[in-house]
């Protein structure tokens, strides 16, 4: 094996109740509309019902309905505005670096990601926005002025799972639907699943969490220890749908620090283990006449 070949891990994240303790347009953007929290989210389930349509499309459009209504401007810039007051769980912004630091002591490569059913221009705003190799989530498409028009992107809980496939094959763009479905062998993958590790908290996650749980990787269900008891996640772990389940505190003392630096030593001994086989496997093939 040669000395600079090391493996690379993805750490998948989403964002709200998972980094941030709530949803993202509850910090600013839907105070701005001079709506409550409560207010705002039954007008969109009620949006959701009544005309039997995707829950996510439905927020989006009321995002723009209502902004329009109150003379709001909602430009990419605007949003980024409202991402910028977006709170994090404790740790989130050191914890990039502690666990890249963590891996290239390793030796093990760290990606992060955002698969989320938030708003990329919002996540764009907030201090970790850089932190990111690719960010995942709803977007807007924008008129000749700069204003949003029109969903762009729609995330929910089974879009979240193409973008899975996305990272494994290293694809960055949203729109690609022909790279993404044409076989690649496990084995040549960028990032294979068993170098996944997902972070959620909410039923959108689950089949993410499931689908990495299930091809090799490790899926962590986090919950807000203000809010939510551990046992409303516990069933995520009886029902096999994911590894492990921690509060969501990011520090370097943390369950989810150790947790995650205990998994990316896993992931450097299979691969020292798996070289190792190959290489004694390619030796034998080399005697065979």
């Amino acid at each position: 094996m040669p000395k600079d070949k090391k493996p690379t891990a993805a750490l998948i994240y989403d964002f709200d109740g998972t980094l941030s303790p709530g949803n993202m347009q509850e910090f600013s953007f839907i105070a701005a509309l001079g709506m409550s929290k409560e207010d705002f989210w039954e007008k969109s389930n009620r949006m959701s019902e009544d005309n039997d349509a995707n829950g996510i499309l439905c927020y989006m459009k009321l995002m723009l309905d209502e902004a329009a209504y109150r003379h709001i401007s909602l430009k990419r810039e605007s949003f980024r505005n409202f991402g910028r007051e977006i709170e994090l769980f404790n740790g989130v912004e050191e914890w990039f670096d502690l666990i890249n630091d963590y891996g290239k002591k390793r030796g093990v490569t760290i990606k992060h990601y955002i698969n989320s059913s938030g708003l990329k221009e919002m996540i764009e705003g907030t201090k970790i926005a850089s932190k990111f190799e690719n960010i995942y989530a709803c977007s807007f498409i924008y008129d000749t002025d700069g204003k949003a028009v029109w969903p762009a992107v729609a995330v929910d809980f089974t879009t979240k799972t193409q973008f899975l496939f996305k990272i494994s094959k290293g694809i960055s763009s949203v729109s690609d639907n022909k790279e993404v479905n044409k076989y690649m062998p496990e084995d040549e993958r960028p990032i294979p699943f068993r170098r996944m590790i997902y972070f959620g908290d909410g039923d959108t996650d689950i089949p993410c969490m499931k689908m990495v749980k299930q091809n090799g990787g490790h899926s962590i269900a986090v919950y807000n220890p203000k809010k939510q008891k551990k046992e409303v996640a516990k069933h995520l772990i009886r029902e096999e749908r994911v590894n492990f389940i921690c509060p969501a505190d990011y520090g370097k003392d943390s369950e989810i620090y150790k947790i995650v630096t205990t998994i990316i030593d896993k992931i450097k001994s299979d691969f020292e283990f798996e070289s190792l086989l190959k290489k004694h496997k390619s030796k034998a093939g080399g005697l065979i006449k």
